[in-house]
């Protein structure tokens, strides 16, 4: 007997009550928060150009933004040495994302994402009415092998993010080449480089090679993280003409506002700015990895601006009690169970005084468990 559909108030389409809402990181203590280290945002804040030129749209706020962002995109190629017409420029890589999930995904397409990838990746393939594909991980790292092994006739994109979020941990360039590979030529291979500007290995690369010689490999980045421009949501793909061509098809006609795309073009010109970020991060990761070791945790190795920090299933000084400690020291850490790791906590790496406070609130949890 068949069910007849409910018509008493609008039902949204099969999938999109199947998805598990973003969840971000918390902004608070409880009661006071000294330092928030749970969103990866840069301690330096943004380059003083980039405000300067946020500031000076304020006076045309009457005007519609440029629906191409023309001069960010010239912007962005100019510094890497890009075509500005293979850049779609959106409201950070989320949007980006979720437009190449909507552009090439029909119900019932398959995208595959790795085990502990980016959430975005998943919802995206839903609200598109795919079937998101989990390929497990080694060592918290992507493993190409099960990647390809996962791929059939309805696989349309892998997205893998390299370095990965939250684990930090990254692919040397030949296994993505290895996995480009191996795809067929009609999967797009989704190349999420949010925080390259932070590897500093000399076998990664974004994948700006490999996306200029094949047709069916995109590259996603972010001005959210080095550039300190997450409140403006910034974000920008470079792809092949076709799949840039069919992403401005369906992209909004002024998804970026006109302070965004200012404050874009100064940010990435202000090379000094950034490299001074990249510089912080450079001194205070591995400082930041040594010192938890030494307290006995296992620290995840990382190349991006923030640690995965692994904690022990015992009694007094699990992930969560160690999160709860911390938020009462107005310490804001990531919980990263919706990730499958309960057992770890991730660390955005901070100013000085916040990486030296946090170490010593974690040494002071540790230590009172011990009594």
């Amino acid at each position: 007997m068949t069910t007849a559909p409910d018509r008493s108030r609008p039902a949204p389409r099969p999938g999109v009550l199947d998805i598990a809402p973003y969840v971000p990181g918390k902004s608070k203590g409880t009661g006071k928060t000294l330092y928030k280290l749970s969103s990866n945002e840069t301690p330096l804040g943004p380059s003083p150009a980039a405000v300067a030129a946020y500031t000076a749209c304020a006076e045309h706020l009457e005007l519609y933004p440029d629906g191409a962002s023309t001069a960010l995109r010239e912007a962005i190629a100019d510094v890497h040495g890009l075509n500005p017409d293979r850049i779609v420029c959106g409201a950070g890589s989320d949007e980006v994302l979720n437009l190449l999930a909507q552009a090439y995904l029909c119900p019932g397409d398959e995208a595959i994402h790795t085990e502990h990838g980016f959430l975005v990746y998943p919802i995206a393939t839903r609200a598109a009415g795919g079937v998101p594909v989990v390929a497990p991980e080694k060592d918290l790292t992507a493993d190409i092998d099960a990647i390809l092994e996962r791929v059939t006739d309805r696989t349309r994109i892998v997205f893998l993010a390299n370095p990965n979020n939250p684990t930090g941990t990254y692919l040397p360039f030949d296994e993505i080449r290895r996995l480009h590979a191996g795809l067929p030529g009609n999967v797009i291979l989704v190349l999420d480089a949010a925080y390259a500007e932070f590897v500093q290995k000399n076998d990664y690369e974004a994948g700006i090679e490999l996306v200029g010689s094949a047709e069916n490999v995109v590259m996603t980045r972010t001005f959210s993280k080095v550039y300190g421009l997450a409140a403006l949501r910034v974000g920008w793909v470079y792809g092949p003409a076709a799949i840039i061509d069919a992403v401005n098809r369906i992209r909004g006609p002024f998804n970026l506002g006109a302070p965004s795309i200012a404050a874009g073009v100064a940010a990435i010109r202000d090379r000094a700015f950034t490299e001074a970020a990249v510089e912080h991060n450079a001194r205070w990761l591995p400082w930041l990895t040594a010192e938890l070791e030494k307290l006995g945790l296992k620290v995840t190795p990382s190349v991006g601006n923030f640690i995965l920090i692994h904690f022990p299933d015992a009694p007094g000084r699990t992930a969560a009690e160690a999160d709860a400690y911390l938020l009462s020291e107005g310490i804001v850490l990531r919980r990263v169970d919706n990730y499958g790791l309960a057992d770890a906590l991730r660390m955005t790496v901070g100013s000085e005084e916040a990486n030296r406070a946090t170490v010593a609130a974690i040494a002071a949890f540790l230590e009172q468990t011990e009594r």
